[in-house]
């Protein structure tokens, strides 16, 4: 017989909803279908429901957005709603800047917490962090939302099952063309570009970097970059012109384990001529695969072709088509939204989620260090963080 017992609800505080990032991903395409599915249906029958609690500075926002999805309670006061104890968990979408300080005081406060990535603006304060969650008790989780796409799900499980053989590199290549502001607007807001706003693709990117290469292949263990400002100069939402004070543009190669070599291009500079606006692929002595955010393509050494180099001829070779589809098999829902839900599971089953704060502190680390790199032009080697 189905359980009637009523489901429990999860009190949730969402900070920085009126977010691009916190609006679509995390409310609209995670929270919001879960509530209005009844809840999410746990594997012992029960069910455990959401409510949402917009946090914000922009009440008229807070407003229009509550009344638009039928959401109860909305405020532009953090610090009351992290006091009310009948909130169970606080999410964190704001800028990186105001982050660490709300996440403390959340965990303090004895909220389980979620959040987007930078945890923190520095390895310190990403340390600290964890060091806050561990001695509070609470379940902590940090948004690894590209180990859910389904091209990185399919790319992991060739890993698992051996199909490369011997892994020797992967590489990756992200990015677009962000329009500076001036003939057509900016996809990205103007902070992102300016360091003293705590902008910068390295401090962007390489947090997920480190978690996707660890996620993939394993831990860093030491990084060689190269940050540059290609643009220096865009115009903010009000049409201003202004100076782009931090990098857009990051080249990186990381070292695995094992002798992996790992190279990766970040990019708002860039104009794509690729199937996805990023993609990584794995190169091994049995097989290689490519995968972006929802396909991977896979070629096995025994359908490996024997190209010639030959400047004087052209290419006939249709490249592409020498590879195959990795099928899904399985139906791979949103990646925020499945990550929600395995955090959800935790909270309620009271342990911790696999991917906490000490991993978001190595992914601090990682751009701390990337940044290093770049300004004294050398290799760095990558300590473990611990508590």
């Amino acid at each position: 017989m189905p359980d009637s017992t009523p489901p429990r609800t999860l009190r949730i505080a969402m900070n920085g909803v009126t977010g691009r990032m916190g609006y679509r991903q995390h409310l609209m395409r995670s929270i919001l279908p879960i509530r209005d599915a009844g809840g999410l249906l746990l594997p012992d029958g029960s069910r455990v429901q959401v409510e949402p609690v917009l946090v914000g500075r922009n009440a008229a926002k807070l407003a229009e957005l509550a009344a638009q999805h039928g959401i109860a309670e909305w405020s532009t006061d953090a610090a009351a709603v992290i006091a009310d104890p009948s909130i169970g968990i606080y999410f964190d979408a704001q800028v990186t800047s105001r982050r660490a300080e709300a996440l403390a005081a959340a965990m303090k406060a004895g909220k389980h917490v979620f959040t987007e990535k930078p945890t923190a603006e520095t390895l310190t304060e990403a340390v600290e962090l964890a060091r806050v969650a561990a001695n509070a008790g609470v379940t902590a989780g940090v948004v690894h939302d590209k180990l859910y796409l389904p091209g990185l799900v399919k790319l992991r499980r060739l890993v698992d099952e051996g199909f490369f053989g011997r892994i020797l590199s992967l590489r990756g290549e992200f990015g677009y063309w962000v329009f500076e502001g001036d003939g057509q607007p900016a996809q990205r807001p103007s902070w992102n570009y300016r360091a003293e706003d705590g902008g910068g693709i390295v401090v962007d990117m390489f947090c997920h970097w480190n978690y996707v290469l660890e996620g993939l292949l394993g831990k860093v263990e030491a990084v060689t970059a190269k940050a540059t400002t290609h643009i220096p100069t865009r115009w903010d939402e009000q049409g201003k012109p202004y100076d782009a004070t931090a990098d857009d543009a990051a080249y990186g190669i990381f070292e695995m384990a094992n002798g992996v070599v790992a190279q990766i291009n970040s990019s708002w500079a860039v104009r794509v001529y690729r199937d996805e606006l990023v993609e990584f692929q794995i190169d091994g002595t049995h097989g290689s695969a490519v995968a972006g955010l929802r396909k991977c393509v896979a070629q096995h050494r025994s359908h490996t072709p024997k190209p010639v180099w030959n400047p004087d001829l052209p290419v006939t070779e249709p490249f592409r088509d020498q590879w195959l589809e990795v099928p899904a098999n399985a139906d791979l829902d949103n990646g925020f939204k499945l990550q929600w839900e395995e955090f959800l599971a935790d909270v309620v089953n009271e342990r911790p989620h696999r991917y906490g704060l000490l991993s978001a502190a190595r992914g601090v680390q990682l751009a701390e260090l990337g940044l290093r790199s770049s300004a004294e032009g050398r290799r760095i080697e990558i300590p473990e963080v611990t508590l």
